[in-house]
């Protein structure tokens, strides 16, 4: 099937979160320091939407990733892990005539200066997606299809795809969209247009940090009036935890509109005095959860904003109250921010229910280190400071 009027599959979907967008290889560093100083790199996988379906899958969902690759052996080594998480990777195709995209990277934080990524994607197999060439009926087969920023930056048909994809129409699934904006990737391009593709979708992602820098929109409140059409916003505050605005919520599933994930009415695109209008009518019917982050002894800052989107999705799949979406959000994060890759096996779901369900003061006092996820009732760790 092709074109976007396939979108009515997901009715009796057997899928409950499909991901959209590049996947790399990723080569890591075998020692801190300059990437002109590393003697040796060992292999890995990186991307943000393939990041959310390993994380899921992980976690006892239905994923699947919708992707392309080079015919090469870089696509062989992406599309044989992501489906050693369990995702589905069925979707997936191969390009004859482009590369599998790569990139080596330093082990310092991404967010100092001494930070490097050395990104070899021009021209990939993943920058010719387009609403020509991917596969209407398996992107729409989900009860969530989960996009990001990231792809409208690839190209002008990525872009154009996303457009096509968070198009309202009948029939579309909860559509998902993590802004992920990476300055280097719009230095020719205008990161305005992230909004435009936010204000269409039912649940966006957007840190704080990024929101100012490519929008020059500052605080929470104000990203929410720039965004009034999204059902539920996720304003990401760092150290500060999650401000999440949610209007037309309901405490349990809603078979019309993604299974257990209810999260809202679709998006319609407004402009002028009526986006106005809309802002001030969200502020008036948002309920605003604001959820404070875990303290962490980091390993690595990478991946962290993808597990946090996955650990998010999965307690929408099972209708779980605002809170606990986001605190199992942070608890995602948290087990990737203590390994030093983007993936690792996330936490038990009845350890992460037990850590979700504890008090404000007990999870005020909560602190993670490497090995938690594998902490069980008996020997559980609440450390202070």
């Amino acid at each position: 099937m092709s074109g976007p009027a396939a979108g009515t599959a997901h009715a009796a979907a057997t899928t409950d979160v499909v991901c959209l967008g590049e996947s790399m290889v990723t080569f890591l560093p075998s020692q801190p320091g300059r990437l002109a100083d590393v003697p040796s790199f060992g292999r890995g996988i990186g991307g943000a939407e393939s990041n959310v379906a390993c994380a899921l899958a992980a976690a006892g969902h239905r994923a699947a990733w919708v992707g392309r690759v080079g015919a090469d052996g870089f696509g062989d080594h992406l599309v044989e892990t992501i489906a050693g998480y369990g995702v589905d990777t069925s979707a997936v195709r191969r390009d004859p005539d482009r590369p599998t995209g790569i990139y080596f990277r330093t082990a310092t934080d991404r967010g100092t200066e001494a930070h490097e990524v050395a990104y070899y994607r021009a021209g990939s197999a993943a920058s010719a997606m387009s609403p020509a060439n991917v596969p209407y009926e398996e992107l729409f087969a989900g009860r969530i299809l989960h996009l990001s920023g990231i792809t409208a930056a690839l190209s002008a048909d990525c872009l154009a795809l996303l457009r096509e994809l968070t198009a309202p129409r009948p029939g579309r699934p909860l559509v998902s969209f993590d802004v992920n904006h990476r300055p280097r990737l719009w230095r020719d391009g205008d990161a305005g247009v992230l909004l435009e593709l936010a204000s269409r979708c039912d649940l966006v992602f957007v840190g704080e940090d990024e929101a100012e820098e490519a929008w020059g929109i500052v605080g929470a409140e104000a990203i929410r009036a720039a965004l009034p059409e999204p059902s539920v916003v996720v304003v990401k505050r760092g150290s500060a935890g999650a401000t999440v605005f949610a209007s037309g919520l309901r405490p349990g599933p809603r078979s019309s509109n993604a299974g257990g994930a209810d999260i809202g009415s679709r998006p319609t695109h407004v402009g002028g005095a009526e986006a106005g209008e809309r802002a001030a009518q969200a502020a008036d019917r948002d309920t605003v959860t604001v959820v404070p982050a875990l303290r962490v002894d980091v390993v690595a800052a990478v991946g962290a904003g993808d597990a946090f989107a996955a650990g998010f999705l999965s307690a929408t799949l099972r209708g779980l109250p605002v809170r606990d979406r986001v605190r199992h959000g942070h608890l995602m994060a948290a087990a990737v921010l203590t390994v030093p890759g983007d993936l690792t096996e996330p936490p038990a779901r009845d350890h992460a229910d037990r850590l979700v369900a504890l008090d404000d003061g007990a999870w005020g006092r909560l602190r993670l280190g490497p090995g938690w996820t594998a902490a069980d009732r008996a020997h559980e760790e609440v450390r202070t400071p």
